[in-house]
């Protein structure tokens, strides 16, 4: 494993120097994660880019990578796009001191399928993930500046979730519906819906982040594949998935995206709370 930020970078530093370049839409409100696009805009003015963050609370090199995939959800830093974001939290890091308690091995599975689908040499965190084709260094803001504008400009397939809702129960269980335009592309893609929970705080007791209190956003605790959209063809299904027991269905957040096989490019995304 490897470091994304080069030692001497403090918080502060990183986030100036990230979004001093990243131009903000003129009067743009912050969005709130239960939009399904930035306030004041309408669907049709606005294209999604989903960023995923591979972290872990057992590096030390991530909590400033947290931190600024929090500021791109509320504040919305990219004129015309809506930036989905997904915390990913791997769990190679659980044997230095400290078992994250978001860490997925299904996550370090995902991050290893982007380590070869992109050709890269290794996994490494932070490590971002720009529309499932671009590896992006969240200290570098020209390239993410560069990497969001250029994903702003590539058409999208309309994606809405509606009627989201979560069953009390042991499990519970989380009802969305899943609507999508036809699929114009040349490819196929799987449908994916992952849920989240919208903030949370961890005291971190050991390892290199001992004594720290951490924040996450969108920090995935289910990521399911729950259909196919075909070419040609529209998506328009319910799904049914049963949440892991404790979550609060208040602090949810539902993100559903079209991605080709590999994990290849994104052809959609969309993000809705439970009413």
């Amino acid at each position: 494993m490897r470091r994304a930020f080069p030692a001497g970078f403090s918080l502060c530093t990183i986030l100036v120097l990230s979004f001093l370049l990243l131009p903000f839409a003129p009067g743009a409100a912050a969005a709130g994660p239960q939009q399904t696009v930035p306030a004041g805009a309408s669907p049709a003015d606005v294209r999604p880019i989903l960023v995923e963050l591979f972290t872990s609370e057992g590096c030390s090199s991530c909590p400033p990578a947290d931190a600024l995939l929090q500021k791109m959800d509320t504040l919305q830093p990219v004129a015309g796009a809506q930036l989905i974001v997904l915390s990913e939290h791997v769990d190679y890091w659980d044997h230095d001191g400290w078992k994250d308690p978001h860490s997925s091995a299904a996550l370090t599975e995902r991050q290893a399928a982007y380590v070869s689908a992109l050709g890269l040499k290794t996994a490494y965190t932070p490590q971002m993930i720009v529309d499932g084709t671009t590896d992006v260094r969240a200290n570098d803001p020209q390239q993410l500046n560069k990497v969001f504008h250029e994903a702003r400009e590539v058409p999208k397939i309309p994606i809405r979730i509606t009627d989201v809702s979560v069953d009390p129960g042991n499990p519970a269980v989380l009802h969305a519906h899943i609507q999508t335009d036809p699929n114009n592309d040349k490819h196929s893609a799987g449908v994916f819906v992952a849920v989240a929970l919208d903030h949370v705080e961890s005291q971190v007791l050991h390892g290199e982040n001992g004594g720290q209190h951490l924040t996450h956003v969108a920090v995935v605790v289910d990521l399911d594949k729950v259909g196919k959209l075909e070419k040609g063809k529209p998506f328009d299904q319910t799904v049914t998935l049963k949440l892991k027991s404790g979550i609060d269905p208040r602090n949810l957040r539902v993100v559903a995206f079209l991605q080709e096989s590999g994990p290849g490019k994104l052809l959609g995304a969309a993000v809705r709370k439970p009413s």
